[in-house]
Parts: C-alpha cells; sequence; structure tokens
C-alpha cells in the first residue's frame, strides 16, 4: 500500500507501482489505466497525485493519453527502449504454467486490459510481495525440499559417469534406464506400456506440446475441458486450432456436448485432465470414461490424458490410459509438482504406432533431453525415495486442505466443486478479474476463474492453492476486498 512515511512521494509510489506492472507485462500493451477518479478511490489518494503520476508514465514512455478516453499502456513494439527490456525478463522467466489477467478499475473490463497466459506466469515469478501466493499452481518450495535427490545427483555425476553424461547427447528417446524404471511405474497403476513406448521429455507442457504439434495441424479442431488449464487454451490458440470447449461435471465431461462436436467439427483431439482435474479437484467415474473411449473409438479422434497430479492421486483413481490400454490414448505426466521444478522432466507413453512421429516432433524442438537428471530420477524412483516423500506430501496436503476450506468457509465463501487434490474452486460473488487487481494491491496474486475459459467471460469464481491459503490473515484481506467490491 502507499504510505505517508516513505522516503517517496505518493506521486512517486503510485507511478512506480504501476511502471512495475507493465515492466513485467502484468499489464500488458493497450490496457486501459483507471479513472483518475477510480483510482484516487481505490489508492485513497487525491485526484491531483494521480493525475501527476500519470504524467510521470507518460514522461516515461510507458502510458499514453488518449483525448477523452484515459490512459492506456503503451504498445511494446512502438517502445523499442521498453520492448528490449521485456524481452530480456521474457527470456529469463520463460517457463509454463497456470494464467492470470488483471484488470483494471471496477465494473466491466475495457478492451485489452486482459492478461494472457504468459502474464500469470510471468507474475508468479515476479511476488507480488512475500506472502504466500493464493493463485500460485505449485507446492511451496519448502514443501519440497528433500536430501536425496541431491545425493542421486551426485552419485550419477560422479568422475566418468559425469563425462560421459556430459559430451554428448543423450538417447533421443530419453534416458534408457528411466524409461524402465517408469514402465514399471505405469505398470503399477495399470497402464500397459513398454519402454520403447516411453518418451522423455522437458516437463509435461512439452509433452502435451509434442503431442499437438505431431497429429494437429493449424485449424484443426480440438476438445479441451472447460474449466481448464488456462495454459492449454492459450497454448492450442497460438498454434493456431480451433478450440472445441467441453464442460467439465464431477464425473466426467459433458458427453452430449463432445457428440454433438463430433457430428459437427470431426475433432482430432480431445484432451483431459481425469485425475484432480484443475481447476476443478473433480475426477473421472468409470461409466464416464468408458463412454469417452466409446466415442474415441466411433468418430476416430485421440485423448490426451494430462495426469499431472498423478503423485497426490490414489492409484485406483480411474483414468482412461488404464481402460483404453493405450490404443487412442496418450498418457502425459511429469515430476516438476511433486519434486524437482527445475529439473524439467516429464514424459508421455503412447500407442506404438505414433511413437515413432512423436520422437521426429520432439528431435525438432530439443534434440533430446538432460540424460544426467533422469538418471539421477530414475534412481530416486527405483529406491523408493519418491514414493515415500509422495506419501509424505498427500498427508500434508490433506492437512492443509482440511484448514483452508475452513478460512474459506468463515470468510464467506463457498465451494463450487467438493475440495479434493491441490486446487479450491472458490465461489466469492464478485468478479474475481476486479478482485485480482485489488488483491494484488493488498500484495496477493490471484488466479481468476475467467482465466480457466476458453471464452474468458467475467466470472465469479477463483482457484485457491490449498497449500498456499492456510494463513487466516489472506482470508481477512480477501473478505474485505470483497465487501468493498460488492
Amino acid at each position: 500500500m502507499l504510505t505517508r512515511s516513505s522516503n517517496h512521494t505518493l506521486t512517486e509510489q503510485l507511478a512506480e507501482r504501476f511502471a512495475e506492472r507493465i515492466r513485467s507485462r502484468l499489464l500488458p500493451a493497450g490496457a486501459r489505466l483507471p479513472s483518475v477518479r477510480e483510482c484516487a478511490r481505490q489508492q485513497g489518494v487525491s485526484p491531483y497525485t494521480v493525475v501527476a503520476a500519470y504524467d510521470q508514465l507518460q514522461a516515461q514512455g510507458l502510458v499514453e493519453a488518449r483525448s477523452q478516453r484515459g490512459f492506456y499502456v503503451r504498445d511494446f513494439v512502438q517502445n523499442g527502449a521498453l520492448a528490449q527490456e521485456g524481452q530480456a525478463q521474457a527470456a529469463i522467466q520463460n517457463i509454463a504454467g497456470v494464467a492470470l489477467r488483471v484488470a483494471t478499475g471496477t465494473g466491466s473490463l475495457p478492451s485489452g486490459s486482459r492478461i494472457n497466459a504468459t502474464a500469470l506466469i510471468r507474475g508468479m515469478f515476479h511476488q507480488a510481495s512475500t506472502h504466500p501466493q493464493p493463485g500460485a499452481g505449485v507446492f511451496p518450495a519448502d514443501w519440497l525440499e528433500t536430501g536425496f535427490m541431491a545425493a542421486a545427483v551426485r552419485k550419477v555425476t560422479g568422475s566418468r559417469a559425469l563425462q560421459e553424461g556430459s559430451l554428448q547427447y543423450g538417447e533421443p528417446m530419453g534416458d534408457p534406464g528411466l524409461r524402465q524404471v517408469l514402465a514399471r511405474k505405469l505398470a503399477g497403476l495399470g497402464i500397459p506400456a513398454r519402454a520403447g513406448q516411453i518418451m522423455t521429455t522437458v516437463g509435461a507442457t512439452h509433452a502435451l506440446d509434442i503431442v499437438s504439434r505431431t497429429l494437429l495441424r493449424p485449424g484443426d479442431p480440438v476438445m479441451v475441458e472447460e474449466p481448464g488449464w488456462s495454459v492449454e487454451f492459450a497454448r492450442l490458440d497460438a498454434l493456431g486450432m480451433h478450440i472445441l470447449p467441453v464442460p467439465r461435471r464431477a464425473d466426467g465431461p459433458d458427453l452430449a456436448v463432445m457428440a454433438r462436436y463430433c457430428e459437427a467439427h470431426a475433432p482430432k483431439l480431445f484432451v483431459s485432465v481425469s485425475v484432480f482435474h484443475n481447476p476443478t479437484g473433480y475426477c473421472l467415474s468409470p461409466g464416464s470414461a468408458h463412454q469417452v473411449l466409446q466415442l474415441a473409438q466411433q468418430h476416430n479422434f485421440h485423448v490426451v490424458e494430462d495426469d499431472t497430479y498423478s503423485h497426490i492421486a490414489p492409484e485406483h483413481a480411474t483414468r482412461l490410459s488404464v481402460l483404453d490400454g493405450l490404443r487412442r490414448t496418450i498418457y502425459v505426466s511429469g515430476f516438476a509438482k511433486i519434486l524437482a521444478p527445475n529439473w524439467r522432466v516429464g514424459y508421455l507413453a503412447a500407442p506404438p504406432d505414433l511413437v515413432e512421429r512423436l520422437l521426429d516432433t520432439k528431435l525438432l524442438s530439443t534434440l533430446t533431453t538432460p540424460s544426467i537428471l533422469e538418471k539421477a530420477l530414475a534412481l530416486c524412483i527405483d529406491q523408493g525415495q519418491l514414493r515415500r516423500h509422495a506419501e509424505r506430501m498427500r498427508l500434508r496436503l490433506a492437512q492443509a486442505r482440511s484448514r483452508s476450506v475452513q478460512l474459506a468457509l468463515e470468510a464467506g465463501c463457498s465451494f463450487a466443486a467438493e475440495p479434493a487434490g491441490l486446487f479450491g474452486w472458490v465461489e466469492t460473488g464478485v468478479d474475481t478479474d476486479v478482485l485480482a487487481q485489488r488483491m494484488l494491491d493488498e500484495g496477493y496474486l490471484l488466479a481468476p476463474g475467467a482465466l480457466f475459459h476458453a471464452s474468458r467471460q467475467p466470472c465469479t469464481l477463483m482457484r485457491i492453492n490449498f497449500t498456499t491459503t492456510q494463513d487466516a490473515a489472506f482470508w481477512r484481506v480477501l473478505q474485505r476486498v470483497v465487501a468493498q467490491s460488492r
């Protein structure tokens, strides 16, 4: 918040707040700043202070005044210096994940004020404050701290092994030892994948991208669950695909909608999260799974099953790949969520007839993947360390979820889906795009519900991370800001 005891004037503080968000792309080119009167009310300052701050931003080349319309963020392409700075930040912060769009002002959002999927990813690395961030899509770093990973790396990088692993490319399909370990792991889930059907990737998002680039061409229709992972909507849109949103229900996708899409559009692919769906936490029912696979067989499309949350899910949970036996399904998972985000180790398991095509795409994108980290991960899995770590995480998550749910209910919120897994789908009663901007002023990064819909219409829901919403102080602030937003 702005403070009169600061060494900087209120005008300087306000100008720097907007400048920081513009440089980090939390306010993109074309976004409209709040009106002078609205900004003064939000920040508790005089209109003169706001006008002076906006003048500073204009002098810095960050915003432009449009006659009778207000102040807008300048186009990065037109602002050479800022464009170069933005490119440098993008190189540092290039990572896939969840998405946020931040609104300015109140009521309906002006055109151009929405932030795309990469903006929340940038925001996750541009901490709003030292508070735990409710909109984050990952476990807190201190939850992931272990001693066995470092020990595994030391073991596989010992003397000769380090030289052999570093001075040549790894196997195109991925480290053979890890793929053997993964085959045994998948067999434990009931998925019949041989090592030759498994390919390692640079995280699960890379695996999804390989599948899309192999099976699809620009303009192809793709069914995606809605609400769903916002990065997937943005990624497919960037590839030029025709996105067909399928409403996600508690037991699975809306089968009637899928059937109509199949008749009208002949989709090539269906992307699904069967277990602990993001953002709702729903799990697929056996009956729904069978009907999805019947549609895939009847209408000749593939199903990509994103099992990112498999490590915190029960082994007996219904998975499409188990029922289908990897005939029309492609299974995708990874280890960033549960173990080592920076190792970027993911994988896919595919039908035998698709493996070579998928490998060609991988070779064109990354050549190979880092075999040293893959060898270390194989050691962690083979020795049971990952399994024991996952068990501890599941227990800790259950405790965090219980506390977060209690605090949310006490704050006047409700849940649109039964709380399960890592995320909660929370009803706030107000437009969460507007709420997100106001909570950012309080130091909290939210994930508003509109981000999880292909249409991105205003929404009163938001996704919370149970591990980062155990602080009663956050819920007190949210309750106050919600009341102010009504």
